[in-house]
């Protein structure tokens, strides 16, 4: 009898394992069907969203050549999303750059040549990169009586292409953009200069003239920083600085009227243009007259 139970109950212990062991395969599998299914169907969709590096390309290319800006920059950035690190999405991201940088979104093609300039310094699209870098800036220019930080970096990004590159076809045109980027901090620092001669702020006035004449001496701002230099000193009564100034203006511009105003003032008090050996205006003339054609 007590065989018989043990055998009863060890029946029934193994059927409501059996049962009980069989609940979880079944939704396990169940499970891992409806997961696997899941799966097969969002790789497939991920699947479907990648073109090849060429298709992609070659259709970016095409939106370029059409005008269609937006949709140019968006093909080149999948390419460099899709095929990191290949040569396609090496070319994208140059060509993305100018699509945007065409389209007035600087902020983007900034993001794009700073990529390619990080990633492929030695490549033959840098000195692209550097360019695209510079008009971006460039066409941020303000004008004088703003902050002329837009034109600092857009002066050291055409300076890479002259300096790094210097056979490269941007040279030319970088370097027509630093001189006229460097016209306009001249002009920047003119404006500061007047305001304060305006407020007879003589000494600061002073310091902002001589930034023009020694940092800026191949611009069309040194003549009148020169003139200003001869006034504000004047009216320090530091003489001799005065007509040294007046001597560099003769000297460089003798038929300009800035100098005929500086030596009408100079005469008014019984003076005239003097040189001065060795003071900073005598080593400013050689740069101004070294430096009229160069960058």
């Amino acid at each position: 009898m007590a065989n018989c139970r043990m055998s009863i109950n060890t029946g029934f212990g193994n059927k409501a394992r059996m049962a009980l062991l069989l609940v979880p395969i079944a939704s396990a599998i169940a499970i891992s069907g409806c997961a696997s299914k899941d799966d097969d169907l969002d790789l497939n969709a991920y699947v479907d969203t990648i073109e090849p590096a060429d298709v992609l390309y070659n259709q970016a290319l095409a939106n370029l050549n059409s005008g269609r800006l937006d949709e140019a920059a968006k093909k080149f950035d999948a390419v460099d999303r899709q095929h990191p690190y290949s040569e396609f999405a090496r070319k994208s991201l140059v060509m993305g750059a100018f699509a945007n940088y065409r389209a007035g979104k600087y902020d983007d093609a900034l993001a794009m040549t700073k990529r390619y300039i990080a990633l492929y310094p030695t490549q033959a699209e840098a000195a692209y990169a550097y360019y695209i870098t510079g008009l971006c800036y460039y066409r941020q220019i303000p004008d004088v009586t703003r902050e002329q930080s837009m034109t600092r970096r857009s002066i050291a990004a055409f300076n890479e292409v002259v300096e790094r590159y210097p056979d490269s076809e941007y040279v030319e045109d970088s370097k027509a953009k630093i001189r006229f980027g460097r016209d306009q901090l001249a002009g920047k620092e003119m404006q500061v200069g007047r305001y304060y001669l305006e407020r007879k702020e003589y000494l600061a006035a002073i310091k902002r003239f001589r930034g023009v004449v020694e940092q800026y001496s191949n611009t069309r701002h040194v003549e009148e920083a020169l003139a200003r230099l001869v006034e504000a000193n004047y009216a320090l009564g530091l003489t001799n600085e005065a007509q040294a100034a007046a001597a560099v203006l003769g000297q460089n511009y003798p038929d300009s009227q800035w100098y005929k105003d500086s030596y009408k003032l100079l005469q008014s008090g019984g003076l005239e243009p003097r040189e001065s050996a060795g003071s900073w205006l005598s080593k400013a003339a050689t740069a101004i007259t070294g430096g009229k054609d160069g960058v």
